[in-house]
């Protein structure tokens, strides 16, 4: 933070948050304008015959709310105030805001919103939706939209751009983000983009809707890397205005924010709003023991008249090693991960490093095999399997830009298969426990938002189904989408959690670089702060809550010369 003068014929025209032209250390940069104040106010400890002028006012940005809602921000997930800055101010310069285009009678839009989020809203209350992956959100923004202007958060700017004309089709004024900045900023019905749109400027805000607020999309990948689920709950308390969250798979750290404020369809609509999803238990199939071939799955790919979709993710994330006597697979007995080979004799857990002997806990057997092809062969195994030529099954993977040839039936490739296709009529995951028993400790979400993109693919489909692939049927998610028990995986996934001490019931950030020791030295003196041993230059910090791990990052004192990396919430631990 640097102090300027305000000119004379910038006051009563400069505001809070605008973007500014000044001079700092000889050359001429922008800046944004965080707070007035005056000179005989004591409002600068510097002699204000000392302080430059501001040189020009070019632009609108963040309003003082923002600003405010920047501060806690930065001091939750710690980095730079100026990439929140640039987060919240549009590309092109804006000097002035177009009329509102608000709705004096927002009754019209009633009959098609959901009244349980319009009562929330109405009541100025908080709301977990929970709504199968098949049902289109418009119904739950919609609800929040009859009481006032309304932020809607999505994952994607695709999304966001289908759901923006649903609205306008509603008779709703709406701006898109980034490109409507100016136009959200004059006052619309609803306001609508992805993760950043969190920072949008919206005049006599009502309510803020994040549509699958377990998506790992809505994590800021730089530092600071806040989450736009965590930051639309902190902005709807500092505005007062409602916060809904929604997702058909919520993850443990809304449920524990919501409690028992969660809008929940009845059993039978439930049901209704998910595709037909079916669980493959690899471990009872003695037809194709040595391979991802399943019976189930021959049976789909030999169907001529169906489009089929295999999900493999050849990157892995884990080796999966399964007994070679009853094909359960290895895992650690502390926190349930998958066990890697690492020498002749012993595991190691991918997760928490526990390391055990080369024995069954099923059946005590000490032979296993590897569970892991590549997938150029996969690819011709499942060609044979389906009586095709390889050439009829097209290969796709996320760096592959080329245009998918839809008069195909048959592909393969990694999860950008979910995004690059349509009308498909079954997904199949050949190996989710690639995904299940991931070394991290979110890798059931991750796995959810993997099962939820299937879902909502298939559902264009008259005919669409899910087909999971799994040497461990019995894992409280695949139990929650197979038998719709959502509840009884997130309570289960909740006391996992709280048992290894991992968010939300505590706090973790990652450190790096070459003041890492000296900032872990600092740390480990404070108390309630835990620092695991080094791995690959990085340390892994827990705290009882974020609250107490920013108080004691903030008491951290080192030169300015200091290089390290600290990720707060960091998604792949």
């Amino acid at each position: 933070m640097f102090d300027y003068v305000v000119p004379e014929d910038m006051v009563g025209k400069l505001e809070v948050g605008d973007r500014v032209r000044i001079v700092l250390h000889g050359r001429s940069v922008s800046g944004w304008v965080a707070s007035f104040g005056l000179s005989e106010d004591g409002f600068s400890d510097i002699d204000v015959t000392r302080l430059l002028s501001i040189v020009k006012i070019q632009g609108r940005g963040p309003d003082a709310d923002l600003i405010r809602l920047f501060a806690e921000v930065r001091s939750r997930w710690q980095g730079r105030l100026r990439s929140l800055y640039v987060s919240a101010t549009p590309t092109n310069l804006v000097e002035t805001f177009p009329t509102s285009r608000n709705a004096k009678d927002r009754t019209v839009f009633a009959s098609g919103a959901d009244s349980s989020v319009f009562s929330c809203v109405k009541s100025g209350l908080n709301a977990l939706v929970r709504r199968g992956p098949t049902v289109s959100p418009l119904a739950s923004v919609l609800g929040a939209a009859v009481n006032g202007p309304t932020l809607v958060v999505i994952p994607t700017v695709t999304r966001a751009r289908l759901l923006a004309a649903a609205l306008k089709r509603q008779g709703l004024s709406v701006a898109l983000l980034p490109d409507e900045w100016a136009n959200a900023a004059g006052g619309v019905d609803v306001v609508i983009g992805a993760r950043s749109a969190v920072f949008a400027r919206v005049p006599n805000l009502c309510a803020i809707v994040v549509i699958d607020e377990h998506d790992d999309s809505l994590q800021e990948e730089r530092t600071p890397t806040w989450h736009a689920r965590d930051v639309a709950i902190m902005r709807a308390k500092l505005q007062q205005v409602s916060c809904i969250l929604c997702s058909p798979i919520p993850s443990v750290t809304a449920a524990h924010w919501a409690l028992d404020q969660q809008l929940i369809a009845d059993e039978q609509r439930e049901l209704a709003e998910w595709p037909t999803i079916q669980i493959v238990d690899r471990s009872v199939d003695d037809d194709w023991p040595n391979s991802l071939v399943s019976s189930a799955l021959v049976a789909e790919i030999r169907d001529h008249s169906r489009r089929v979709a295999l999900i493999y993710n050849t990157k892995g994330r884990a080796k999966l090693v399964a007994c070679a006597a009853c094909k359960v697979l290895a895992r650690c007995s502390t926190c349930n991960g998958a066990m890697n080979i690492t020498s002749e004799s012993l595991f190691e857990c991918g997760r928490c490093k526990e390391t055990r002997p080369q024995v069954c806990l099923s059946c005590s057997a000490g032979k296993f095999a590897v569970l892991k092809p590549g997938i150029s062969r996969l690819r011709e195994e499942i060609a044979r399997a389906a009586g095709r030529k390889t050439d009829d099954v097209v290969e796709i993977s996320g760096k592959s830009k080329d245009v998918v040839d839809v008069s195909k039936m048959l592909f393969i490739g990694t999860e950008s298969l979910i995004h690059r296709l349509k009308d498909v009529d079954t997904v199949v995951f050949l190996d989710i426990d690639q995904e299940l028993s991931a070394p991290r400790y979110r890798a059931s979400e991750i796995a959810s938002t993997l099962l939820i993109g299937a879902a909502r693919l298939v559902s264009r489909s008259s005919k669409g189904r899910v087909l999971v692939q799994t040497f461990n049927a019995q894992h409280p998610l695949l139990k929650a989408i197979s038998d719709k028990k959502i509840d009884a995986y997130i309570a289960s996934e909740s006391a996992s959690r709280i048992a290894m001490r991992m968010p939300p019931f505590s706090s973790l950030a990652q450190i790096s670089g070459a003041a890492a020791p000296g900032v872990v030295a600092l740390l480990q003196d404070q108390s309630g702060i835990s620092v695991s041993a080094e791995n690959q230059g990085t340390f892994l910090i827990r705290s009882e809550s974020s609250q107490h791990l920013s108080a004691a990052l903030d008491k951290i004192d080192l030169p300015k010369s200091a290089r390290y990396k600290l990720v707060v919430d960091p998604p792949r631990v």
